[in-house]
Formats: structure tokens, sequence, C-alpha cells
């Protein structure tokens, strides 16, 4: 048993070796390769279904952010992510935190329908209430790959803070769990900012409803405008606007999306990945995970490399704010860096304009880390640095 216990944590957390070949991976915006045909036949309806343009007959708003996902999820390629951002918004006080939700927060639904077929009521796009004292900025991130960590068993995560907590050496990431509509009970949450979304099915049905508008079984209630629930009465497309199929197609769509592709590969990134590993980086930026069973056998108990360990960590002063299901203000999930070398803005407020204001902004239990990024002569950070955009 002994022996079980060491090879799994071993397999969870070894980093990539330095000397590794990496698979030859697809292009950004394709399906896993050695898909099915049935299976390539149902990406490719996702991924349209994700471009679509919704309109207020398909149940779009009355208030929403864009109308598609593609809108959103454009770089490198259908699917990625983008330079554009939603608000968040809410109070902090001394009584606590409050997601001012009679005030429609705490995501800003930064467009509206108007006079939709008719209505002789006008709706208009939300803004940040005077009410609140905390505004954050949150960039789009990309989809790439997530199947992958979909398809991780909650053990696995669980392991992974078990593992950093053992340690003692002030890394102590812990799992977001989450309430899993379908599961009908709290299961590890993966997705998100704050790891705040348990499965890429309950991250498709979210996403119709809180960035477009659109209703469905397991988000069913439609978003009241600035909060005010009396707007919904002029609602053109009131109910539930998508039955099933659309839901499907998207959660379709993501889970056979390809991970990026990794860039060039040499001596001076191979390098540099020993000086990630080195100063602290990989402790919860882990190079390798691996899903568990799996009816799709592009993610059938496969080793991939996220970079990322998928744990809430205390991020001191680069925490938002914001709390979601068990994470606090301060705590954030890390940021899977697999396609890294496609993202033009870091951190979740897209403040950072390069790799190093980046981890140079890093607090709270990366503190040390970057701490010793900081103390690394240039010719080791543009070691380090170079690593980051291989990936």
């Amino acid at each position: 048993m002994r022996t079980f216990l060491v090879s799994l944590v071993c397999l969870l957390l070894a980093p990539v070796a330095i000397a590794q070949k990496r698979d030859s991976a697809p292009a950004p915006g394709d399906p896993f390769a050695g898909l099915t045909a049935e299976q390539r036949d149902a990406f490719n309806e996702g991924r349209a279904d994700f471009s679509e343009v919704e309109t207020v007959s398909d149940g779009l708003g009355p208030v929403f952010n864009e109308r598609s996902c593609a809108a959103c999820h454009t770089t490198p390629a259908t699917g990625g992510g983008s330079t554009r951002f939603v608000t968040r918004f809410a109070r902090v006080t001394a009584s606590g935190f409050d997601p001012l939700v009679s005030l429609g927060g705490t995501l800003i639904q930064d467009h509206a329908i108007g006079l939709a077929d008719g209505s002789p009521h006008a709706f208009v796009a939300e803004s940040v209430p005077p009410a609140a004292n905390l505004i954050v900025k949150r960039r789009t991130t990309p989809l790439f790959g997530l199947g992958l960590v979909d398809a991780t068993p909650d053990a696995g995560f669980v392991a992974l803070a078990q593992a950093q907590a053992a340690r003692a050496d002030g890394i102590r990431g812990r799992v977001n769990f989450v309430d899993n509509i379908r599961a009908g009970m709290k299961t590890a949450g993966k997705f998100g900012w704050k790891a705040q979304v348990p499965s890429l099915l309950q991250f498709a049905g979210d996403a119709y409803l809180n960035e477009m508008g659109i209703t469905s079984a397991d988000f069913p209630n439609e978003n009241c405008p600035q909060g005010d629930c009396a707007e919904l009465a002029f609602n053109p497309a009131p109910g539930i606007n998508e039955d099933g199929p659309g839901i499907e197609a998207l959660h379709a769509f993501m889970t056979m999306l390809a991970p990026p592709p990794r860039g060039p590969e040499g001596g001076e990134v191979n390098a540099g990945e020993a000086l990630f590993e080195r100063v602290g980086c990989a402790e919860c930026h882990v190079a390798t995970l691996r899903t568990g069973h799996n009816p799709i056998a592009a993610l059938d108990r496969k080793t991939y490399h996220p970079y990322s360990d998928f744990l809430i960590h205390d991020m001191g002063a680069l925490g938002d704010g914001l709390e979601m299901g068990d994470a606090k203000g301060s705590e954030m999930r890390t940021t899977p860096l697999w396609g890294l070398r496609f993202v033009t803005a870091y951190l979740h407020d897209g403040r950072a304009a390069t790799l190093e204001e980046a981890i140079l902004a890093h607090d709270g239990e990366a503190r040390a880390a970057r701490d010793r990024f900081a103390a690394l002569d240039a010719n080791r950070r543009a070691k380090l640095l170079a690593f980051l955009r291989s990936l």
C-alpha cells in the first residue's frame, strides 16, 4: 500500500524531465488527435455553436456581455483567451463580504437588448452601483486542454494539497469544494479564477446564463438587470431558453479541445525550466498531472502538462478580494501556464504587461519564490523567462 501511495503522489507531482520530448500537439483551436468520427463531428458541431451569434429570439439578454462565446475566446484561435475583460463588484466591510446581489452583483452585464421585439420597455446595460467598494477586472482565459483537467479525479487534487501541506514550507494550496449541480453535492472546483466551477458542463451553463443571458435547466433563473427583478416582466424570451442541445454542444467542444502546443525547446529553455523548479515556481505550477478513466480515449488515463495544481492559494496582495465558493478574497487558483506564449496581458486583471512584471507581483504563499526569482542574475532570469515563453 505504501508503495502505491508513493507512486501516486510521485506521478501527480513529478516535474517534466528536462530532456523529455513532448508529443507533437495539434494547432491551437484543433481537437485532440485520435478522436472517433462521431467525436470529431460532435466537436465540430460544438465549435459552430460556440461561434454562433445569439439573438433575442434565442433568449439573449435582457442584459449580457457578448452575443457569442467566440466573441471573447479568440486568441490565438477559437477557444482561446483574449484581452476582453469583465467587471465584478462587491462590498467589503468589517462585517464581511457582501456580493450585492440585490444590485446585480457580482458580475456586470455590460450590454442590454434595449427595445426588443416591440417591447415598451428599454433594457439598459448594468453599471457599478455606488454601494460597491470593490471593483475587479477579470481577463478572459483560454479553454485549450480543459477536457484533461475535467477528466482528472478530485482525489488527484486532494493528494496535491496533502503533499503540499506535508512539506510545511509555506505552500498550502487547497481544493475549493463547490456546488456541483449535476452531482447534487460539492466537488472540486477546477475552473475560473477562484476554481469556483467544478465541471465543464456546469461551466457551459454558467457562461450561457451569465455572459449571454440564456437560461437552461441547470440555470433557469434569469439575471435581474441591476438586481431589479421587476424588469423581467418585460423579458421578451422568458422561461428556459436552451433545452439541452446547445449546452451539450458547448460541453463537447470544450471537452475535446486540444491543449496548446509547446513552443521550441532547447538548451536555454531546458535550463530555464530547471531554474523554474529551483526557485520554487513548480510547487504550485505543477508540471505534470494525469487523468482517470474516461470514455473518450484521448482523455483516458493521459499524462498532461498544465503547469498548475488547480488549487487555491493565499496570494496576499495579489488576491482580487472576491469570495467565491469557499475561496476567500486573498485566494486565487493557480493559473495554468500552458499556452502562456499566446497571452499578451498577465494576471487576472491584466495589470502586468510582461512576464517579469507578473512574477514580481506575486505575493502571499508565492512571496518566497518571487524573491528568489528577483535575486537571479540577468542571465539566469533570461533563461527562466525563455522557458515560460516556450509554454
